[in-house]
């Protein structure tokens, strides 16, 4: 069977823009070269490209217009859209992404750039569908089972969370090892009588697999932004720390209507406030100092650390050494200090969750 082709609208007001577009491009896809944002609506009506290449300076009715139309519609507002600019004004591509472009390509337009930023974001597009349906279907399953099946329940939710730790390409065993950093801080807890105010109550057995699902929130974040490897913009980074809330708001989804889970209380607990940060800098509260919940203040260590000795799309892994004095450094600031101070006597059992030899 013959794999259909993907279809392209390249829209432009300039006859020999939309010439060389269709050349560069129709060997691969199916091209649509449109003349105004007016027919592009038209042939909107009765044929939905899979990607639209879109002008930013056009008569009438210019690019950032056709964008805001398409985003206002539920049925074409999840179509990708490059945005094609001739100027220099960096302060034009960053309206367009704000408008809800993916990306932007400088005319004149390169054939091979060209492509590849087009095959790149169909690649994207693809997996986020897949994804979407995938988590759907889990979302459903975990709604359907009782919440008192702890061992079912965790296995959906843990499925979720490694869903979400797939999005991110360099991410890998991420949440395996915050549960196993966040293990030896609880046991040196119990071990030495610290907070006793706060472990007493804490059902240990529930709270180490939920944290597991701390960024169980990214699910609902664009994975172009989770592997993005330049800087992100500020409306990007504010974006990606929407994931806090975002993971909280779906455990509080899964447990409405339902017995209170104590593994779902954790999960949303730790989604919650694990950016937060002991001297009240974190987000998306702004808490500080015990106002963060021990099972926030754990896994923001745990997660600090790992994040420093994995590989992310925009840097290669720091040393273990490395992620051990920042942690230390950070005793008082954004951690609490009596964690860190476990965290300096445990060092090298977390470098043996880090190397598969726990210690």
């Amino acid at each position: 069977m013959v794999k259909e082709r993907q279809i392209i609208m390249l829209v432009d007001d300039n006859m020999a823009s939309l010439t060389m577009g269709k050349n560069i491009l129709k060997e691969k896809y199916d091209v649509y070269p449109i003349s105004s944002g007016e027919k592009f609506f038209e042939i909107l009506q009765k044929i939905t490209p899979d990607l639209i290449l879109l002008d930013v300076s056009m008569p009438d009715m210019d690019g950032y217009e056709v964008i805001r139309r398409l985003k206002a519609s539920r049925k074409t507002q999840d179509i990708p859209v490059i945005f094609l600019t001739s100027r220099d004004d960096p302060g034009n591509e960053l309206e367009g992404l704000s408008l809800g472009a993916i990306d932007y390509v400088s005319k004149p337009l390169s054939p091979a750039l060209l492509i590849q930023r087009i095959d790149n974001q169909l690649l994207l597009d693809s997996r986020k569908k897949e994804l979407e349906k995938y988590n759907h279907h889990l979302k459903e399953m975990a709604m359907e089972f009782s919440s008192q099946n702890s061992e079912l329940l965790l296995s959906i939710l843990g499925a979720m969370a490694d869903a979400a730790e797939s999005r991110e390409t360099a991410i890998s065993g991420h949440g395996k090892r915050i549960s196993g950093y966040m293990q030896i801080m609880l046991n040196e807890l119990g071990a030495k009588g610290i907070y006793q105010d706060e472990t007493a109550s804490l059902d240990v057995n529930s709270l180490i697999p939920a944290s597991r699902l701390h960024d169980i929130g990214k699910l609902f974040i664009s994975d172009v932004l989770l592997n993005k490897k330049s800087a992100l913009t500020a409306g990007e980074l504010e974006q990606i720390n929407l994931h806090p809330v975002l993971g909280a708001d779906f455990i509080d989804k899964i447990s409405s209507e339902k017995k209170e889970h104590t593994l779902l209380k954790y999960a949303g607990i730790i989604s919650l406030s694990h950016h937060e940060k002991w001297d009240g800098t974190g987000y998306p509260k702004g808490l500080k100092g015990k106002e963060i919940p021990l099972p926030g203040r754990l896994a923001a260590l745990a997660d600090i650390y790992d994040a420093l000795i994995s590989v992310r799309p925009y840097r290669s892994a720091f040393s273990v050494k490395y992620a051990q004095n920042f942690i230390i450094e950070a005793k008082g600031t954004f951690l609490d200090p009596i964690l860190v101070d476990i965290f300096g006597d445990n060092t090298a059992r977390f470098a043996g969750i880090v190397s598969g030899n726990q210690v």
